[in-house]
């Protein structure tokens, strides 16, 4: 019983510190995520930790085993929600600037990363971790900022999007990658059979989206419009509950080939993509969502060493990984949706470049896999975190005034727009 009244004593107070958190980074601007992470670097290091029972990185702590397990389902369904916005129609109709765009948009900044790393420490595994963070990409800020300007509908903004749905499957195949070669004993033959797990799970994934699930959601139309035909009540399931044993199914499934979690749930994700809007799921899932991944964002916070962040060496690291991650993105990206489509102006390819630059949450959960498997040190680790919160702070100002800088005919007020 006392045991159960201080887990929920801990609980209730992070969550309600998160919230706050969020809430006022939130009117301030900025994205909610990085309140959070404020607010866990806060409780960490304070006389809070201890009050509320929480000896955060002890294996040993009760308390910390709970929202350790918290943090792990945010960023599950977390990456199932993105899952659910990424259609196979809109991965295979993207368009060669969208492929180029996300292609050059994974080479640049990984190979970067990677090099930075090895030229600093020598570490083959923590630079392929530094490399896989710098290589995602969080297009949520990017495509918000596009819908509150009203601008979906532009070329720029759909390559954007395009280019940001291969750039999460690329990223996901790129950390299968780099977290089975980091596990130790893992001979060229294990990376080889993971590449080809990671591939054909991608591929099975895609397949089943394209043929079987049309298929399915076929029966369940002709079952319902049989039922009703014949004048019964309609029959109906909880499409939340299969949603989240599918998503869980999965994940584990990755986990268990090797793979991370979070990819398994990812494609889950990809599964219900066509008819999330239908079903609700995207609201849905966002309930679960918003509750378990103040966790984790809180424990990002708590893994930060704050002497680390007093390094001198280790801000300059962060100030050189911050502009390589913007530099790449921006080069890379940009450059490859002008080669797919030659007729984009010099601005446009500015906007998809600045658009593809924030990392968020993504970077961060790399981060935290390289961290929690012993690869990534603490201070490389505090670097991607500072890398992947300056990225999602700099780039919606930049990408929000060369939007109106191109599309400035739809913001200026004509006379009949006058009262």
């Amino acid at each position: 019983m006392e045991f159960l009244l201080e887990l929920l004593v801990a609980l209730t107070v992070l969550f309600i510190l998160a919230r706050l958190g969020s809430m006022l980074f939130s009117r301030l601007g900025f994205p909610g995520l990085i309140g959070e992470i404020i607010v866990g670097v806060i409780v960490a290091n304070t006389a809070l930790a201890k009050w509320i029972h929480l000896d955060f990185g002890s294996d040993d702590s009760d308390i910390y085993t709970v929202v350790y397990v918290f943090s792990e389902l945010g960023v599950i369904f977390l990456l199932f929600s993105v899952g659910l916005e990424t259609k196979v129609k809109d991965l295979l109709g993207a368009g060669k600037p969208a492929l180029l765009a996300a292609v050059l948009g994974v080479i640049l900044p990984f190979v970067a990363g990677m090099a930075l790393v090895m030229m600093a420490n020598g570490e083959m595994h923590a630079a392929m971790f530094m490399g896989a963070a710098m290589v995602a990409t969080s297009v949520g800020i990017t495509a918000r900022i596009i819908k509150d300007m009203k601008l979906m509908d532009t070329r720029e903004a759909r390559i954007i999007i395009g280019a940001a749905v291969i750039d999460d499957v690329l990223g996901m195949m790129v950390l299968a990658m780099v977290k089975g070669m980091s596990e130790e004993g893992v001979s060229a033959v294990d990376i080889a059979i993971l590449a080809i797990q990671a591939t054909a799970f991608v591929l099975g994934v895609i397949l089943i989206c394209k043929y079987v699930m049309p298929k399915v959601y076929d029966y369940f139309d002709k079952c319902k419009r049989k039922i009703v035909s014949e004048g019964k009540v309609p029959w109906s399931f909880n499409k939340l509950i299969m949603a989240v044993i599918v998503c869980l199914s999965m994940a584990a499934f990755a986990e268990f080939i090797g793979l991370a979690a979070i990819i398994g749930a990812f494609l889950a994700g990809m599964l219900f993509a066509d008819h999330a809007w239908e079903w609700d799921l995207e609201h849905k899932i966002e309930t679960l969502t918003t509750f378990f991944i103040s966790f984790f964002f809180l424990s990002v916070g708590m893994q930060v060493d704050v002497n680390d962040l007093m390094n001198v060496s280790v801000l300059i690291m962060a100030v050189i990984v911050i502009l390589l991650a913007l530099v790449t993105k921006f080069i890379g990206c940009g450059f490859g949706a002008k080669l797919g489509d030659k007729e984009l102006d010099k601005t446009g390819v500015h906007i998809i470049g600045v658009g593809m630059m924030p990392r968020g949450e993504v970077g961060i959960i790399v981060a935290s896999i390289g961290l929690a498997s012993g690869v990534l040190p603490s201070d490389l680790y505090a670097v991607v975190v500072l890398m992947s919160v300056a990225t999602t702070i700099i780039a919606p100002p930049i990408l929000s005034k060369l939007f109106r800088k191109k599309y400035e005919e739809e913001y200026k007020i004509l006379p009949d727009d006058r009262i």
